[in-house]
């Protein structure tokens, strides 16, 4: 189903997000990514000069990119995505400029002190070279902030749905890290207390092997009921959550999760 008909790999179905737009404000994963990132942001800046610039590839619907801009106040923010369908929600979120173009012909004749990449990787079949594209977009001793799906043994209809070419293993993200020229400050998995109910959950629902995809539409649906927001549950798995954050927060591991995420720098001098 992620196949264009010329055979290349489609990175992401724009139809998905007005599903994504009407869900990110309330629902747990969401927000607690959201404020996980904005801790680390503003760690990893807290030292920068004012007019240091930041930029988000794959901004789709600027849920992510609105937190940058609150945290990165004397920033200079940018939001990229390949698609302008995710662009126009982002616009309406965010006041920052915001780019199309695409992550392997990057537009830019300037380099930035963070770049964040949240999950993204996952989508692109080539994501070494996207890697390396990124590490040149760096100022020397810039930062890349990466999140994405962790675990190949959870890979299910939501993953085929979303259009995802891999789930990580910790120690693969960190060894194309390190190949691609970044070292590796922090690394950590997340959402420890989504994974049994990850795990269980898309098993029962079919989803446990790349060879039984099932139906196309089935598979949507399945994935679709991931983002309804059930006030109860997720009021628990918020409360739950917050634990982890201040645990991130603190850049302490993570033992298990359902997520990755890594805070990679370029070498090669202060960034400031």
């Amino acid at each position: 189903m992620n196949q264009l008909p010329n055979g290349e790999h489609r990175s992401y179905c724009p139809t998905l997000y007005p599903a994504l737009r009407a869900a990110e404000d309330r629902h747990f994963w969401f927000r607690a990514r959201n404020l996980i990132i904005a801790e680390l942001v503003k760690q990893i800046t807290a030292d920068l000069r004012p007019g240091y610039g930041v930029l988000e590839v794959g901004c789709g619907t600027g849920n992510v990119l609105r937190v940058l801009e609150e945290v990165c106040p004397e920033g200079v923010v940018v939001g990229m995505d390949l698609f302008a369908e995710g662009l126009q929600y982002a616009r309406e979120r965010t006041s920052c400029a915001l780019v199309q173009g695409d992550i392997n012909l990057p537009p830019f004749d300037r380099q930035f002190h963070l770049i964040g990449a949240f999950d993204l990787l996952e989508h692109l079949p080539d994501d070494v070279q996207v890697l390396r594209n990124l590490h040149r977009m760096l100022v020397p001793g810039g930062t890349l902030l990466v999140t994405g799906p962790a675990h190949p043994t959870l890979w299910s209809y939501f993953d085929e749905a979303s259009h995802h070419c891999r789930r990580y293993r910790p120690a693969e993200l960190k060894k194309k890290l390190i190949r691609t020229g970044y070292r590796v400050e922090y690394m950590t998995q997340y959402m420890a207390s989504l994974f049994p109910l990850v795990l269980v959950g898309r098993w029962l629902a079919g989803g446990g092997d790349r060879g039984a995809s099932g139906d196309v539409e089935r598979m949507r649906d399945l994935a679709s009921r991931e983002l309804r927001v059930i006030p109860l549950v997720n009021s628990v798995l918020t409360w739950l959550l917050n634990k982890e954050i201040r645990m991130v927060a603190r850049r302490r591991k993570v033992p298990i999760g359902t997520s990755l995420l890594a805070i990679a720098r370029k070498d090669g001098g202060s960034s400031k």
